[in-house]
Order: C-alpha cells, then sequence, then structure tokens
C-alpha cells in the first residue's frame, strides 16, 4: 500500500473548513497539520483551490447481486459510487433469492469481499414469517447495519403488514430497524379508484396513487412500534411535507432512537417533471407535489430530517421504458449524489459543511459506524477531493451504472471529483482506477 501527503488542502469536517496537509500512511489517517514533513516516502497530491471531504456514505443502494445482475452488480455499482465519492455503502435484502437467511446474508457478505471498491454492509430481510431469523441478527450487532421492513410493496415476498410480526421484531430486535413505509391498503384503493377513470395510466399518475397519506399512515405505524418498545428506528426515503410532523430536532442525533432520511432525487426532482422525464422517475416512494420538496429541505436543514441518501435502484432502459404500471420503480443515483449536493451548494441553497454533516457525520453518528465519517487522526482513510472550480456533466459516456442510463443525463454539476481514497487507499484518481484493493465490511460500535 502506498501512503499519501495531500498539501495545502481545504479541510470540510465538523463544522469548519480549515486549511492543512493531511498524510495517509497504512490505511489510516496518519495526521493532520500544516507543513508535514512525514520522514518516509509519500506520494504527494497538491491539494490547493481543492477541497477534502469524508468519503460519503450511502446508507440505502440495491446493487441488485444475487440474482439480478443484467440490471446491476456489486462490482459495477460500487465502481460508480466510489467515482462519485461515496467511500461505503448499506444494501438492501430484495435481490433474489431475498436475504430471509443468515446464511443468504453472509453470502452477499462474500461477494462484496472480492468484488466491491468500496465498504460495504447488508440488511437483514424480514417478511411475514421469518422473524425469527431475522432476529439472529442480534448475535451480528457489530458487523451487520440492521434489519430491513419493507412496509409497502417491494419486489418478493418481502412486504411485512402482519401486525404480529410487526410487533415483534420492533419488540425484540436490538439492532437497528429501517423501513420503507406506505401503506399498502392506501396504495391498491387509490388505484382502483384511478383506473375508474377509464384511460391508461401514466407515470403522472403514480404520487396520485402512492400518495401523502399512504406514507404517512406508514410512517406514523413504524413510529408508534418504535416508541411503545424504545426500537432503534430509521425511516428511509421520506418524501412528503406531512410526515415532517413526526419528527424532530429537539435532540442531539446520537440521543434519538427515531431518526429520518431524505434522498437526493426527492430533494432535485417535483411532480412536474413528470412531464419529461415520465417513468424514468418513477420511484417508491413518489416524487411528489413542488411544496413537498421545499418542506423536505427546510426540515433537512433544521435537523428534523438527519441525513441523506440515495436510494439507488437501477433497471435496464427497457424495464423502465415500459408502459406506466409495468415499468420498473427506482433511479439509479449513487454515482452522482455527492456532485447533485454540490450543485445546492452553489446555489446557495446548503453549505458544503452541511453537505459533509448529512452525507457522512450523520450516517456514522445513526449507525454508530466505527472510525469512518470524519476526517480524525487514526480513522480509516475514507476520503474525498472535490475541485469546485471544474464543472462536470452527466453524459452516456461518463455514466458507470452498469444499466447505463441516468435521470440527470445532460445536467451539468459545478464540481468534479477529482479523487475518492477507500482505507487509504486511492481507489479513483483522475478518472481513472485502482482495482487493486477492494473494500471492508463496516463495523459498528455498540
Amino acid at each position: 500500500m502506498h501512503n499519501y501527503l495531500i498539501k495545502n488542502i481545504s479541510i470540510v469536517n465538523e463544522g469548519k473548513i480549515i486549511t492543512a496537509d493531511l498524510l495517509l500512511k497504512n490505511g489510516r489517517i496518519e495526521k493532520i497539520a500544516k507543513g508535514i514533513s512525514p520522514g518516509f516516502a509519500v506520494i504527494e497530491i497538491n491539494g490547493e483551490d481543492k477541497y477534502l471531504l469524508p468519503g460519503v456514505i450511502d446508507d440505502q443502494v440495491h446493487f441488485r447481486e444475487p440474482g439480478l445482475t443484467h440490471k446491476a452488480t456489486i462490482y459495477t455499482e460500487a465502481k460508480a459510487a466510489v467515482a462519485g465519492g461515496v467511500t461505503s455503502f448499506m444494501e438492501m435484502p430484495n435481490t433474489l433469492p431475498p436475504v430471509f437467511t443468515q446464511q443468504l446474508l453472509e453470502d452477499k457478505y462474500a461477494i462484496a469481499s472480492r468484488s466491491a471498491l468500496a465498504n460495504y454492509s447488508f440488511y437483514m430481510g424480514t417478511s411475514n414469517d421469518n422473524a425469527e431469523e431475522a432476529l439472529l441478527t442480534n448475535e451480528k450487532k457489530t458487523s451487520v447495519c440492521g434489519i430491513k421492513i419493507f412496509m409497502g410493496a417491494s419486489t418478493g415476498n418481502l412486504l411485512v403488514d402482519n401486525y404480529l410480526t410487526l410487533d415483534r421484531l420492533f419488540r425484540e430486535s436490538e439492532v437497528l430497524i429501517a423501513t420503507h413505509c406506505e401503506d399498502e391498503k392506501i396504495i391498491r384503493q387509490n388505484l382502483e379508484n384511478i383506473k375508474k377513470e377509464g384511460r391508461e395510466l401514466v407515470a403522472a399518475d403514480h404520487p396520485r396513487i402512492r400518495d401523502v397519506e399512504a406514507c404517512f399512515e406508514s410512517s406514523l405505524t413504524a413510529i408508534q412500534f418504535a416508541k411503545k418498545y424504545g426500537s432503534r428506528l430509521h425511516v428511509f426515503h421520506l418524501s412528503t411535507e406531512k410526515e415532517m410532523q413526526l419528527f424532530s430536532n429537539l435532540l442531539p442525533l446520537e440521543e434519538k432512537r427515531i431518526t429520518a432520511e431524505v434522498c437526493v432525487h426527492h430533494l432535485h426532482f417535483t411532480s412536474d417533471d413528470y412531464a419529461t422525464l415520465g417513468n424514468r422517475i418513477k420511484c417508491n416512494p413518489a416524487i411528489k407535489a413542488p411544496h413537498n420538496r421545499e418542506a423536505l429541505w427546510k426540515a433537512l436543514l433544521d435537523d428534523k430530517l438527519d441525513l441523506i441518501a440515495t436510494d439507488h435502484a437501477p433497471h435496464t432502459w427497457e424495464e423502465k421504458g415500459d408502459i406506466y404500471e409495468k415499468a420498473h420503480a427506482g433511479l439509479p443515483l449513487v454515482q452522482h449524489s455527492l456532485l447533485l449536493m454540490l450543485h445546492y451548494v452553489k446555489e446557495g441553497r446548503i453549505s458544503l459543511e452541511k453537505v459533509v454533516e448529512k452525507m457522512s457525520h450523520a450516517v456514522a453518528k445513526c449507525f454508530r459506524i466505527a472510525e469512518r465519517g470524519y476526517i480524525r487522526e487514526g480513522y480509516w482513510g475514507d476520503l474525498v477531493i472535490v475541485d469546485m472550480n471544474q464543472p462536470s456533466r452527466v453524459e452516456k459516456s461518463n455514466i458507470l451504472y452498469k444499466c447505463g442510463w441516468s435521470p440527470l443525463e445532460g445536467f451539468g454539476f459545478p464540481a468534479t471529483v477529482t479523487h475518492t481514497f477507500v482505507n487509504g487507499h486511492l481507489v479513483y484518481g483522475n478518472e481513472g482506477f485502482d482495482e487493486s484493493q477492494w473494500g471492508q465490511r463496516l463495523a459498528f460500535e455498540l
């Protein structure tokens, strides 16, 4: 492994920006100071006029392996992730087969250990009848990010709508519970009502079918279970103004038992965009009317929403191009999430320090990730260098997702990711990759 000295760079960390050198040795951050002279061989990088950020940790991605590898693989999507400054990911259980056993969970870790350029963790899946197996995750509190409950429809048999099962999972889980909250009964009723209009459904109907009430009622149910048992609950991809009343900013994040997340597409798109993008922005929960986006931004900036993720969900162009009712739901985003938020930094909507807090620090804090998410001496060298004066654009030619498309095609960013380090290894630099070292399994503190 090479050691690196990054010189004269603006370090964004823990609410401050300082100019200093940073020394990486044996995979970890050895020293942060001005004028470092290491006394041993290093590769020097000039950081002048650039920013150094802790690597982004994306707590919600779908990398599709095993079973759906025509869409994506852990290798292809982790490679796209590091090109976008994401150094760690937590991946969903709705693969084929679904991750309903501890053995299937460990099988995914084995795949990642030999193919993921970023660090990784995987959620244990739940169904209406695998609570016994899912709760064995309690024995892996330091090596698994949590269990995932789909409280709305999903692929496979992952919908959990049996209240006895939900009650047991919330009562007995010692690890974090992450939920997809949409009420299936409300969704079905909305669909039936709209079909009575007697026309072909289109993408613009999506937020009418998967509406505000479907999200609110399901989120409320999850929170009621969590409060009943004092569970650690993390609610994924919130999308409505109404849900914001369910969350609080009165406690510091490390003291919260119930935490909330927003995804970049709900901060960027609105229902107005269905007219031009159609099924390309069909996702669950749906992208909704503009006032919801404004409420999400407000909640993010005042800390009711604790962190930012992607819900990266690649599908083939053919799967997205079908008629609305058959088109698959999900957007590929992990390569461009940081750059999109840097766009909003340039727009003056959010500070660079706040982006780092919501995409790195808060994720590490919420999930209790050991020795990552911050630029601190002794921590793992998960780092990103960005040039805020070098614009970039999403084009077919530079999309690394296996599916080969993005809802952001043609969009210009004000910045470029120039280097990404994972565990002190320069995986991505100046548009090239060094694949000589794989990522590591994330560790969690009790």
